[in-house]
């Protein structure tokens, strides 16, 4: 009697079971055939984040066996999986990146005799309604560079968790400058944050969708660059992410609250939902389409740390030299007297800012306190003595010496001079009690317990703004990767 293979599907396994007839006798078996294929597999294609799933065995069809033979199937891909997986000769999960994946399946007997077929899945990116939204702004196939900026050596704070990919910042730049966001369809998180204006705002209270916001937008450059992890000008969030989608909750800025008759996030994601480029996005990103706060805050994340500023002529002086005590090469006499003047402490005749804004960074200590500045917006009765938050003084003005003021959390100065007046002679805010005042008061800028007075020359001045302005780089301001991606 001939030997009889019967082929048994089961979820998606295949199982290849050996009859043979009653009283058969191995040992009176020839030599061995190897398996062959009988019928090679077509190239299969699929799409990023879209379920794959292939039987590359066709209901057994792939390989024969002359001797009827079990065959078990093993799987090679190349230059990798792609996030997909085999088994029980089925190809199957979803594809986590584009490209040519080469699949070679083997069919091995139980002698240890085998056959091969190589055959091609095409993985390709849905983004037809990216393409006609952006009009060739944002193409997947073709990301951006946000995941690897050229930073200098000499930059040693970062923020680990949440590393930045090209893949998210892309779509956190779109979520950024999106009118959508808001529940007017009027504004977005760059209406306030402004390329321009090292994604800062140049009035000293914006107007979001429903009224006036109580803080000055703070410039959002080198976020990811500090050793200061909480956010706002209060500190009242942990984390960049947790702050990204602050203002979409909030009734006077993005309006998705569920107050005072506004809709909230689960509407706001309903109507994303709807968008059909968002679809593409996170799947694209996320490998399914599924939108919640969370994945808003990793792209809008991603997006705001991808925002640095090295280039300055800070950064190519400090290039050239040995250590930051230096002087710098490029910097002008007034501007390297300057640079002392910032590093040291007002008992050794400087102005003491590097105890606070710590070079090379710039970025705020954790540990300051309020810097003087507490008057509340409308109110010269009431007091603000929580904001001890600032942002990195890099780019407080462009590389040409345009300024990106009003400076402080009330927009409260226009020039860098008026925030070098205030520190030289800081006093206690009109109306305000002297010792509540005096209590919060960041340490370093009391003497004897009293606000301190730095007695700073015009000369000191004009070389301290100076100074101030080499930290403005360039390609912060024109870089199309931070720009918005919509039509105009």
């Amino acid at each position: 009697m001939t030997h009889l293979n019967k082929i048994v599907p089961l979820f998606g396994f295949v199982f290849l079971v050996a009859c043979t007839a009653a009283g058969g006798d191995e040992a009176d078996a020839g030599p061995n055939s190897p398996p062959a294929v009988a019928s090679a597999n077509a190239n299969q294609s699929a799409f990023v984040g879209y379920e794959f799933e292939y039987d590359a065995t066709q209901g057994g069809a792939t390989f024969s066996d002359a001797d009827g033979d079990a065959l078990s199937y093993s799987f090679s891909f190349a230059p990798d999986s792609r996030g997909l997986a085999a088994a029980g000769g089925v190809i199957s999960g979803v594809p986590d990146g584009p490209g040519s994946l080469t699949v070679t399946m083997t069919a091995t007997d139980g002698a240890g005799a085998s056959a091969s077929d190589e055959f091609v899945i095409d993985i390709t990116i849905d983004q037809d309604a990216v393409l006609l939204a952006f009009e060739g702004a944002v193409n997947l196939s073709e990301l951006e560079n946000y995941a690897e900026p050229d930073i200098p050596d000499y930059i040693t704070k970062f923020q680990d968790g949440n590393r930045v990919t090209d893949a998210a910042a892309t779509l956190g730049r779109v979520l950024f400058y999106d009118k959508s966001l808001s529940n007017n369809d009027e504004i977005s998180c760059g209406f306030c944050h402004k390329q321009s204006l090292a994604f800062g705002d140049n009035v000293d209270y914006t107007f979001g969708q429903a009224g006036e916001q109580q803080r000055h937008t703070p410039r959002l450059v080198n976020a990811q660059y500090a050793e200061e992890t909480n956010f706002f000008w209060n500190e009242r969030v942990d984390s960049l992410e947790a702050q990204v989608t602050e203002p979409i909750h909030h009734p006077n800025e993005l309006g998705f609250s569920g107050r005072l008759g506004q809709p909230d996030f689960a509407d706001l994601v309903e109507k994303l939902e709807a968008i059909d480029y968002y679809e593409e996005l996170f799947r694209f990103v996320f490998l399914d389409p599924e939108i919640t706060e969370e994945r808003l805050q990793i792209a809008l994340g991603q997006f705001v740390r991808s925002i640095v500023s090295y280039d300055s002529r800070w950064d190519e002086g400090r290039a050239q030299v040995a250590s930051v005590d230096d002087p710098f090469p490029n910097f002008t006499p007034d501007e390297n007297s300057g640079k002392t003047l910032f590093t040291r402490t007002p008992a050794e005749g400087g102005a003491g800012c590097a105890a606070c804004h710590r070079p090379p960074e710039f970025d705020i200590d954790p540990n300051a306190g309020h810097n003087g500045v507490v008057t509340v917006l409308d109110d010269e009765f009431s007091f603000d003595y929580e904001n001890t938050r600032a942002p990195s003084l890099r780019d407080l003005a462009h590389g040409d010496g345009a300024l990106n003021g009003p400076f402080m959390h009330d927009g409260a100065f226009d020039t860098l001079r008026a925030v070098i007046d205030h520190y030289d002679n800081l006093e206690v805010t009109d109306h305000a009690d002297p010792a509540e005042f005096m209590a919060s008061l960041d340490e370093r800028l009391q003497t004897g317990g009293s606000p301190q007075t730095l007695n700073l020359t015009e000369t000191e001045k004009n070389q301290l703004e100076a100074y101030l302005l080499t930290l403005g780089g360039s390609a912060l301001y024109t870089d199309p990767k931070w720009s918005s991606p919509f039509p105009e």
